[in-house]
C-alpha cells in the first residue's frame, strides 16, 4: 500500500528547524500565497519581490509548467514512475496528483531535505489506491543516496521521469551540478525523461541579478541563476521534446494566458535514448 511505502522510505523523525532564518521552501510557499511560512521567510520573500516584482507570477508559472510536463509524461510519453527531487511544501497539482489523474497506477518518489517539507509530505502526499507514493529525506548533492532510497519503490529497469523543478539553482559550480544530473540519468533506462525548470540569469537580467543578491543575503540556501545555454547543457546527450528549452510559460501552454504569464525560468523536457 502507498502508506506502507511512505513509512518505509522516510528515515527518521522531523527535527527542530530555525524559524528565524529564511528557508527556500517556505519563501516559495509565501510567493505562491501559502500559509506555511514565518516572518523571516516573508521578509526574505518581500525583499526578493522588491528586486523582481513578478516573482509571484513566475512561481505560479513554474507550478503550471510542472503540471503540463507531468500530464505529457504520464499521457503521451506513457511514463508511470516519477522521481521528484526538491519537492517543496505541497501545493496544488503535486506530481502524484497530476500523474495519477492521467494514469492511476503511477508511482512517485518525492525527495527533499527540509524538516517542514517532510512533515507536510507525510500528511498530504498520499497516493491513490492504484498507485504509490514515497518520500526520501535526502540532499540532491548525494544522488547515490537518492537512487538507493528510490529503488525501494521505483523499478529502475523501467522508464523513470526525473523531475528537477527550480532546485538546481541551489547547487553552485563547486557542487558540479552537471555531474549530479548525469549520475541520476545514468541510473535510469532508455525511455526515461529529464524535466528541469531553472531560474534564468538572462531573462530580465538586471532584476534577476538583484533578486539573487537579495536571496543570498537573507536565505541559508544560496542561489546561482543560469543562462539559457547553461540550462540547456543539463540535457546534453538527451533528445529534447519540442519546443526544447524555452521560457517556462512557453512550454506547451494550454491557453494564451498561460503563454503570456511572466516566467523568469528556463524549462525543458528530454528523453533518454
Amino acid at each position: 500500500m502507498a502508506g506502507e511505502w511512505a513509512g518505509e522510505m522516510t528515515r527518521g523523525e522531523p527535527v527542530p528547524f530555525d524559524t528565524s532564518v529564511a528557508h527556500v521552501a517556505r519563501v516559495y510557499n509565501y510567493w505562491l500565497g501559502g500559509k506555511d511560512n514565518f516572518a523571516a521567510d516573508r521578509a526574505a520573500g518581500d525583499q526578493a519581490i522588491r528586486a523582481f516584482p513578478d516573482i509571484g507570477l513566475s512561481a505560479r508559472s513554474n507550478r503550471a509548467f510542472l503540471a503540463r510536463a507531468v500530464r505529457f509524461l504520464a499521457g503521451e510519453a506513457g511514463v508511470r514512475q516519477f522521481l521528484d527531487i526538491g519537492t517543496g511544501i505541497p501545493s496544488a497539482d503535486n506530481t502524484h496528483e497530476v500523474a495519477q489523474s492521467v494514469a492511476p497506477d503511477s508511482r512517485v518518489v518525492y525527495v527533499d531535505n527540509d524538516p517542514i517539507v517532510l512533515a507536510h509530505a507525510r500528511a498530504l502526499l498520499a497516493s491513490g489506491p492504484e498507485g504509490a507514493t514515497g518520500y526520501i529525506d535526502a540532499d540532491l548533492r548525494d544522488p547515490r543516496q537518492i537512487l538507493d532510497g528510490a529503488g525501494q519503490l521505483l523499478d529502475f529497469g523501467r522508464p523513470v521521469a526525473v523531475m528537477l523543478m527550480a532546485i538546481l539553482q541551489h547547487l553552485d559550480d563547486a557542487d558540479d551540478p552537471y555531474k549530479i544530473v548525469a549520475t541520476l540519468m545514468a541510473a535510469v533506462p532508455p525511455g526515461s525523461y529529464l524535466t528541469i525548470s531553472h531560474p534564468a540569469s538572462d531573462i530580465d537580467a538586471e532584476s534577476m541579478a538583484k533578486m539573487a543578491a537579495a536571496l543570498n543575503q537573507t536565505m541559508s540556501e544560496k542561489v546561482t541563476f543560469r543562462d539559457h545555454d547553461a540550462v540547456a547543457r543539463f540535457f546534453d546527450r538527451l533528445d529534447l521534446v519540442e519546443p526544447g528549452v524555452v521560457q517556462a510559460s512557453k512550454w506547451r501552454p494550454r491557453t494564451e494566458a498561460e503563454a503570456a504569464s511572466p516566467a523568469a525560468l528556463w524549462a525543458g523536457v528530454a528523453r533518454k535514448k
